[in-house]
């Protein structure tokens, strides 16, 4: 059992007001299954069935009849559904009254319609306005090839309207899938519409029903009254004045109609005139419609018309023919114009380049607008070079005025581009260098940094198109079929051939525009004398780091790759190279000035802080400083493909060298620097040992101030690491590097280090030997002591444990700071004292037994309390002070000798104990 169908639902309706016999369309849902299954219709209360036409379930098309309501809604009844509902409603507008003497311009619906006078049909409509469907089932499109269908069906046609129609074709294009009980309904349509057209006098008959019954009422209320008068042409009786009125209203129907008749007869005239003409109405039209298809856009049905009326007006003798086509020939003119115009603006894409190219090939443009367009391509990309220079520029200088911290890339903390180098891969995808853009980094970015960015971006973006326009000017792809044909494309690519150095030159120049401006921007020394003005302009108060010159030199690299994509010939992009090569050089030069000063700097971050090894963090801060501004330039140093190495020239060879011997030499200054100070202009620090070291003596606390000697001991406990490692791990990460002249840096450097050494070394033993040797004399002399009259000695006296005490004070100021400087140190110390001793003991004009007994005790104590630290020249002096002295004659004395060196040991072993065990196991390692 099927389900009942819902009942027709009104959704819609266009237009939704109007005056009766307004033809409107209904939109809704269950408005029936055909034709035959729709059983009434009403709109605003009035029957609109008999002028329904059903299209589908969905949609109704009807005229609106007379109603009394002036607001209603729309009614539909079907047999499947019965009454429906309205969610819309139709407003009923009363049509303005118009004299039969007034005139009157209205929109005639043209249809088939009906003479009621002579009952013969008086219009044909239209073609656009007869129906789409005239089946009236629903249309499904098939899919069978239009090429087969014609192949199917010669000389024969689809349209309905046309003299050559096939029903087969039409319905094997449009009802393919229809099932035939639809086909069926088909012809019961066709039938109701004959029926409808064979009616006609009927169904006007029906509509004016009423208006016939009026007019026989009024006829019979007129001859009551004049059978009731009784007269005839009686003057002034009502059958006279009836017939006036009439014989009136005839005449002036007369007048009316005659001035009718003759605006019919003049449309007659005219119509005629128009079927004549209407063969010709293409070439007559034409002016107009390309005025229209100009403002539209559309230039290919423009030239497809044009070629259409040359073709067939361009030798007429027709003075008519040759007037509208002269007209023709005004409006192309105009159309060249405008497209050489379009051609020539800029900005513009290669897209409408090609095709505003094609437009003026077929239209037979005069010159040659494929190469003017080049031309103007090429101007504008040199303009924009220039306008972004010129608006980098003054941007710089409006923003001069107010200093910004984060645009003082020579402060401490510079902005390192690292980071940002990711983001200008764009460059290489030839877009756009695109992107991902981070305002706070162009912010903090120079403003030529920034303006070579934007350059780069502009040329790789540009000159693209500008190439490809190029090669499809060469291959003439720029040109139409029509071209081709009409020969051309062939005097194109000639042209083009003759052409190619001028083409050459054009890249030429603006290589060289790009190289120069970037040159202005970042080596404005690199530029002539007349380029400065043109090229230059930029505010150099103060040079650009090597870090963002690496960034620079990034941008540029991968700007040549684009190009070189291109397939550009390498000839015209070795000025890139050759720029790229000097930016790599100047941020080798800059990068190690940088270094240089950066170095410098280190003075203010000594802590004076030792380790166990008796080393600051200064030699290691000023390695990991070389280090990191060797990796720094790593990007720079390598070679990309087509690049020549950085230290080809051997003028930068010197340069780089000379600079990398500054920058040890800045060290070097540094050290001494450090250690000379003032007291009063050195920071207070403090001098830490590690906990781990074993040092037990603790002579030196952690909040103790250090001394200018301690400061000395720790600048000659630098430089000997210096020697031995810092410097010789440079010098590998120089070769590591590329750098030319290693061997050189290393000896120059090591020359200067080891003439501070010694400068500093002589210092400090000036500042501990002295007050030691000064000293000697005094205590030797002290109490009046007289070699020649003296007591036997009883043991070593004071003076020389005093210089003793002092030499261990040195010791253990020494070996706090750096173990491995004792030996030297204490070397030095013994040889100047020795010294003293030994020319002492010359000056004694005589010793007595005792004098010179006394005399060897102390010099054997002295000599043998240091043995360790004796070198040949301290060997040499107590020799010299001991032969100086009588000799020993008797056992006696020299078992005195003996004890009392014992003694003098025993009694100071704790004091002397300095000597013997650490400084042993020191010496030993």
């Amino acid at each position: 059992m099927s389900r009942a169908r819902q009942p027709p639902l009104v959704t819609g309706i266009s237009p939704n007001e109007g005056i009766s016999w307004t033809k409107v369309t209904i939109r809704g849902e269950n408005l029936g299954t055909g034709p035959t299954d729709l059983i009434g219709l009403t709109i605003c209360g009035h029957n609109c069935l008999l002028t329904a036409e059903w299209m589908s379930a969905s949609k109704i098309v009807c005229r609106v009849g007379q109603a009394k309501n002036d607001k209603g809604d729309i009614i539909v009844t079907t047999k499947s559904g019965g009454k429906g509902t309205s969610t819309v409603s139709f407003k009923l507008l009363k049509p303005e009254k118009i004299g039969i003497l007034d005139q009157s311009a209205v929109w005639v619906d043209e249809m088939n319609y009906y003479d009621m006078r002579t009952d013969r049909n008086k219009g044909i409509p239209p073609l656009s306005l007869r129906p789409a469907n005239p089946l009236g089932i629903e249309i499904d499109k098939g899919r069978f090839p239009q090429k087969d269908l014609e192949a199917l069906f010669p000389g024969m046609s689809a349209d309905f309207t046309s003299e050559n129609f096939s029903a087969a074709w039409y319905l094997i294009e449009n009802h393919s899938t229809t099932s035939f009980d639809q086909l069926k309904t088909a012809v019961v349509n066709l039938k109701k519409q004959a029926n409808k057209k064979n009616e006609g006098s009927l169904a006007y008959v029906k509509g004016g029903l009423s208006t016939f019954f009026e007019a026989q009422d009024a006829l019979s209320a007129i001859h009551q009254k004049l059978e009731a008068d009784g007269t005839e042409k009686v003057e002034g009786s009502m059958t006279q004045k009836l017939e006036n009125v009439l014989n009136r209203a005839s005449n002036t129907a007369d007048t009316l109609f005659q001035e009718v008749l003759g605006r019919k007869d003049k449309a007659d005239s005219t119509r005629n005139a128009l079927n004549v003409l209407q063969r010709f109405k293409f070439l007559f039209n034409l002016p107009l419609n390309i005025e229209r298809n100009i403002q539209k856009g559309d230039y290919d049905v423009v030239i497809n018309d044009y070629e259409k009326a040359k073709s067939l007006f361009g030798k007429t003798e027709v003075q008519v023919f040759k007037k509208y086509y002269a007209e023709v020939e005004t409006r192309i003119e105009a159309l060249r114009e405008l497209l050489l115009d379009k051609l020539l603006e800029t900005p513009s894409t290669l897209h409408d380049q090609k095709r505003y190219i094609r437009y003026l090939s077929d239209l037979h443009a005069p010159g040659d607008p494929a190469w003017q367009c080049i031309g103007a391509q090429h101007q504008w990309i040199l303009k924009l070079m220039h306008n972004c220079k010129e608006n980098y520029v003054k941007e710089q200088k409006g923003t001069s005025l107010i200093h910004s911290p984060m645009l003082d890339l020579d402060s401490d903390v510079r902005p390192s581009p690292i980071g940002h180098l990711s983001q200008t891969a764009s460059l290489k995808r030839g877009s756009s260098f695109q992107s991902g853009r981070d305002d706070a980094w162009r912010y903090k970015a120079p403003q030529q940094v920034v303006f070579v960015e934007k350059l780069t971006k502009l040329v790789v973006s540009q000159l693209p198109n500008f190439w490809k326009l190029w090669i499809s000017y060469v291959n003439g792809s720029l040109f139409s079929e029509t071209a081709e044909k009409s020969g051309q494309m062939e005097r194109s690519k000639k042209n083009a051939r003759q052409r190619q150095n001028d083409f050459k030159k054009m890249i030429q120049e603006v290589m060289h525009s790009l190289v120069k401006l970037i040159r202005g921007a970042l080596l404005p020394f690199s530029l002539r004398e007349g380029e400065s003005r043109q090229y230059g302009g930029w505010e150099m108060k103060t040079e650009l780091s090597g870090q963002w010159l690496t960034h620079v030199i990034q941008t540029v690299r991968l700007s040549s790759e684009s190009l070189t994509a291109l397939e550009i010939p390498n000839d015209m992009l070795q000025i890139i190279q050759d720029l790229i090569l000097d930016l790599r050089v100047r941020c080798i030069i800059v990068t190690l000035q940088h270094t240089a000063e950066d170095i410098k700097r280190l003075a203010e971050k000594e802590d004076w802080v030792v380790d166990n090894e008796g080393l600051t963090s200064l030699p290691s801060q000023f390695e990991q400083c070389i280090v990191h501004s060797l990796q720094s330039l790593k990007i720079v140093l390598d070679c990309k493909p087509g690049e020549a190495s950085v230290f080809q020239q051997q003028k930068t060879q010197e340069d780089v060298c000379q600079l990398s011997i500054g920058i040890m030499q800045v060290f070097i200054d540094c050290l001494e620097l450090l250690s000379t100070k003032p007291d009063g202009d050195i920071d207070t620090a403090h001098l830490s040992v590690d906990v781990s070291s074993p040092d037990l003596f603790g002579s030196i606390h952690e909040d103790s101030s250090l001394s200018s000697e301690q400061r000395v001991l720790i600048a000659l406990s630098n430089c000997r690491y210096l020697e031995r490692h810092t410097f010789l791990n440079i010098a590998e990460h120089f070769e590591k590097h590329g750098f030319q002249g290693v061997e050189k840096i290393t000896q120059v450097s090591m020359e200067s280090l080891k003439e501070l050494d010694q400068r500093l070394f002589e210092m400090y033993i000036e500042s501990k030997a002295d007050p030691i040797v000064g000293s000697l004399e005094p205590g030797i002399y002290a109490g009046y002591f007289d070699w020649k009259d003296c007591l036997v000695p009883a043991g070593v006296r004071n003076y020389l444990k005093e210089a003793l005490v002092n030499i261990i004070a040195v010791h253990a100021e020494v070996f706090t700071i750096s173990k491995d400087l004792v030996p030297r140190v204490m070397s030095r110390i013994v040889e100047a004292v020795s010294e003293e001793l030994s020319r002492l003991m010359q000056c004694v004009s005589s010793f007595s037994r005792n004098g010179a007994l006394q005399a060897r005790l102390e010099i054997c104590a002295l000599r043998d309390t240091v043995a360790i630290y004796l070198t040949p020249e301290s060997n040499s002096s107590f020799k010299q002070a001991l032969e100086a002295l009588p000799q020993l004659s008797s056992g006696t004395d020299k078992k005195l000798l003996e004890e009392l060196l014992n003694k003098f040991k025993s009694s100071m072993h704790l004091q002397l104990n300095c000597f013997q065990a650490s400084s042993s196991a020191m010496m030993k390692t």
